[in-house]
């Protein structure tokens, strides 16, 4: 190693699961990743809420005094990885006030005050980097930032929550019930004991809202992402959608409108097989992007987990670093466009809408004829069942979100119709 190389110092805000793999793997891979920054890496220390020892770091870093990290004026970077809004949010902040370069996976608080998180680094005219916050190891936020910054971005889809991902995956291929695929996921630690964020799509608003901000320069806030998790995704509707050659998944969608506004949504889809979303399995995650002169590109890789997101936090890592050997920073956020939100009760989609009804002679008449009654055209109807329970699925031609909601209310409040079991979006070209 070169003797003459500048010596970077590395403060750490916490040590779990990633916090502990990016410590590991720092020390041991000291002498390569020093020599891809420009500069000699050093650990110097670790905050952590709670004292005690922690696997693989030295007991000399741990403190649990984190305002002396960021305060510290011998470190550089400042490495986030305890999650949160708050102390980390504080914390960030000051470590920005003090000239430090800070890199972060917290998702949460991006898409919550990272306005306010970008302004101040910009200010203070040093690096803030997250490639690690959205969808692990896959380098996401770097290709669209970077290498897509001369073309135009026109839509971004994602499965960007394995959790959930691996629950519908089981569900199509096993046809296991929701509640029994949970309870494993949390076995084998894919889910969270208290799984809310996950399964009610909280979590996959948060990078929804990331994506949208990065893709269309606006800032964009979880608040204003529509937000759907799939908890009442049961058995019959993965098997409905088998049988019409299509799976089932969360994604989230940030799009632009014909009126130049930001559609920005996370909800369970109906997607055809030959979509390449569609084969994304278990726990992986994948981010689709459109644009105007590259066309579809997809990302695909592991989106959560100790070493794929500690991976994603040494790439920054290495990239700031290199930054700061040279006295410069990189590109920063823009906002330059500031779009508004679309609301969702304009976005059009395609809907499945599968309903419980008397089969009688003119049942099929008056239900097509609700559908019309709110611009909403039938493109297929199958039907199961006679008698009082006989079912429908329809598939609707494109509509708004308002034009559904209205209609569904109706359907809900017709004699014939004892129940509308599901209303879930179709996205590509559904037979």
């Amino acid at each position: 190693m070169d003797a003459g190389l500048k010596t970077i110092s590395i403060g750490m805000l916490g040590a779990g699961v990633v916090g502990s793999q990016v410590a590991r793997l720092l020390q041991s891979d000291e002498q390569e990743l020093s020599e891809r920054s420009g500069a000699l890496l050093v650990l110097k220390k670790v905050g952590v809420r709670s004292p005690g020892p922690r696997d693989g770091i030295d007991a000399s870093m741990i403190t649990t005094d984190l305002n002396s990290i960021v305060t510290d004026p011998e470190i550089n970077i400042i490495i986030e990885v305890m999650g949160g809004i708050e102390p980390a949010r504080t914390l960030i902040l000051e470590a920005i006030k003090n000239k430090k370069s800070v890199i972060t996976a917290n998702k949460a608080l991006l898409a919550t005050h990272g306005h306010e998180l970008f302004n101040a680094a910009d200010a203070a005219k040093v690096d803030l980097y997250y490639e690690a916050a959205v969808a692990g190891a896959i380098p996401i936020i770097r290709s669209m930032r970077e290498s897509l910054a001369g073309d135009q971005i026109t839509r971004v889809m994602g499965i960007v929550n394995g959790t959930t991902n691996y629950i519908l995956t089981k569900m199509h291929e096993e046809g296991r019930e929701f509640a029994e695929v949970l309870k494993e996921a949390q076995a084998l630690g894919y889910a969270e004991a208290d799984p809310t964020s996950d399964i009610e799509g909280h979590d996959a608003a948060a990078k929804a809202a990331l994506l949208a901000s990065l893709a269309f320069h606006s800032t964009v806030t979880i608040d204003e992402v529509y937000c759907e998790g799939i908890s009442n995704i049961s058995i019959d509707d993965v098997h409905a959608a088998k049988a019409m050659n299509c799976v089932i998944k969360l994604l989230a969608i940030a799009e632009l409108t014909v009126k130049d506004e930001i559609s920005v949504r996370v909800h369970p889809v109906i997607l055809p097989n030959s979509h390449p979303l569609a084969s994304v399995r278990n726990a992986f995650n994948a981010v689709y992007v459109e644009s105007e002169s590259a066309g579809e590109l997809m990302f695909y890789g592991r989106g959560a987990g100790g070493a794929p997101t500690a991976s994603a936090i040494l790439g920054d890592l290495v990239a700031v670093t290199r930054h700061r050997a040279y006295s410069t920073v990189g590109y920063g956020e823009s906002d330059y466009a500031d779009l508004d939100i679309a609301p969702v009760g304009e976005v059009k989609s395609q809907y499945y809408v599968r309903l419980h009804v008397t089969d009688k002679s003119g049942v099929l008449a008056s239900v097509a004829q609700t559908f019309a009654s709110e611009d909403m055209s039938i493109q297929t109807v199958r039907q199961s069942g006679m008698g009082q329970d006989a079912e429908l699925i329809v598939i609707t031609h494109r509509a708004t979100e308002a034009s559904l909601n209205a209609c569904v209310k109706k359907l809900t409040d017709m004699a014939i119709v004892s129940k509308v079991e599901s209303v879930i979006r179709v996205e590509g070209a559904v037979a």
